[in-house]
């Protein structure tokens, strides 16, 4: 259970949410005529880079005492739904951004102001507790390696999610048993970047791997990201863990890089007669029956989506909590929709027919990207018995729920 005793939190205009998705929807022909320089490039450029900051969508979930703008869940899933529409990569290096960028509300406000006040400030950390950091005096000795650092190339700032030891060598403990960790923040110029990044989807996320050696790191720049007590921003958005929102994040990227593929089939219908067939695609009985049931099913995605943000989001406000039980509802929601986005963008390269597999067409680039996406672990299947556990009674199998 997340739980704080904070006060109530600051209200969240609906001025600010539209703003918010605004500024995405104006970079979208950017990003659409972008993707395959994107992707070249295995990374974002310059120029996409700056246009993010100029649009402020590195802030989505700052803070707003830092510039950020704290945004609701929904917000934030209408935004990358938005953008994932238009460019994966960007957008998978959007929500990695805005979940890392929760970490400021665990630090102390010149700590945090020192981090993320520049206008360019962005934090990428890499996947699973892969450090060592030896408690010495006034913060840690840290060294690891991390790995699958999105949007590493354009990060000013690193995390390494690190265990925890005392200065004899032997771990420290939590209450219930586990061994402690910290995430150290420290600049990119601290550590060794590796470019390893050579995959078949998401190519333009630059997910680095990063690695420091006996990187003395002040205890005030390291965060407990599981002690909901370190956290000293009122908002309800810090009531959720970073984990639930890349949930929501990569859920939404899902959902609207889906219903590109969907969008593009329905273009190529208007004008492709199918070898063999007397008329074209878009005069079939059975395409047209096709194409109405995919545009359900991501609709009923996006609102089952939307509505337990909702809920959850108006419970926290009142109840200052997010216990296991909501963690499951929004986890079998972003589950749901990551899995169903798969389907459907399958479903929508499959009928495209030979169309599909040129990549002077959208369809291969992107379906490319749905199935690096779908290897998230926040898409994995495996979180349906998760969630099914919690329903029934039984502590969850994983700490993923956190």
């Amino acid at each position: 259970m997340r739980a704080s005793g904070r006060g109530p939190a600051r209200p969240i205009t609906q001025f600010q949410a539209a703003d918010a998705v605004d500024r995405a929807h104006g970079l979208v022909e950017l990003l659409r005529s972008s993707a395959d320089r994107i992707e070249a490039a295995r990374a974002l450029p310059p120029d996409i880079v700056a246009s993010l900051h100029q649009a402020r969508l590195f802030r989505l979930l700052l803070p707003h005492t830092f510039g950020g703008d704290e945004l609701h869940l929904k917000t934030l899933a209408e935004v990358m739904e938005v953008v994932g529409g238009a460019d994966a990569s960007t957008a998978w290096c959007l929500g990695q951004a805005a979940g890392c960028a929760m970490a400021a509300a665990f630090l102390k406000p010149d700590v945090a102001r020192r981090f993320f006040g520049p206008a360019d400030a962005v934090l990428a950390w890499g996947a699973g507790i892969q450090g060592r950091a030896v408690a010495v005096e006034g913060g840690y000795r840290v060294s690891g390696k991390w790995a699958f650092a999105s949007g590493c190339a354009n990060a000013t700032l690193l995390g390494g999610h690190s265990y925890v030891f005392e200065k004899d060598g032997t771990p420290r403990k939590r209450a219930d048993g586990r061994q402690a960790d910290r995430t150290a923040l420290f600049v990119k110029s601290k550590a060794t970047v590796h470019d390893m990044w050579h995959t078949i989807g998401l190519r333009g996320t630059a997910s680095y791997t990063y690695e420091v050696t006996d990187l003395f790191v002040p205890q005030e720049e390291t965060i407990d990201r599981e002690e909901p007590r370190e956290v000293v921003e009122p908002g309800t958005l810090y009531c959720f863990s970073a984990t639930l929102a890349y949930a929501v994040a990569f859920s939404a990227l899902m959902l609207g890089l889906a219903h590109s593929l969907v969008r593009d089939l329905k273009a190529l219908a208007l004008t492709k007669t199918p070898r063999g067939a007397p008329s074209t695609l878009k005069e079939s009985p059975v395409f047209q029956s096709q194409l109405a049931v995919l545009e359900a099913r991501l609709r009923a995605c996006r609102a089952y989506l939307h509505t337990t943000l909702d809920a959850l989001w108006k419970k926290a406000e009142a109840t200052r909590e997010v216990t296991i039980e909501d963690a499951a509802d929004l986890k079998l929601a972003t589950t749901f929709a990551i899995n169903q986005g798969v389907e459907v963008a399958t479903e929508a390269y499959r009928a495209a027919g030979n169309n599909a597999i040129f990549v002077s067409n959208s369809f291969e680039r992107r379906l490319r990207d749905v199935f690096s996406a779908s290897q998230q672990t926040q898409g994995r299947p495996s979180n349906f018995t998760t969630v099914g556990r919690v329903m029934l009674g039984l502590p969850p199998d994983t700490l993923l729920l956190r």
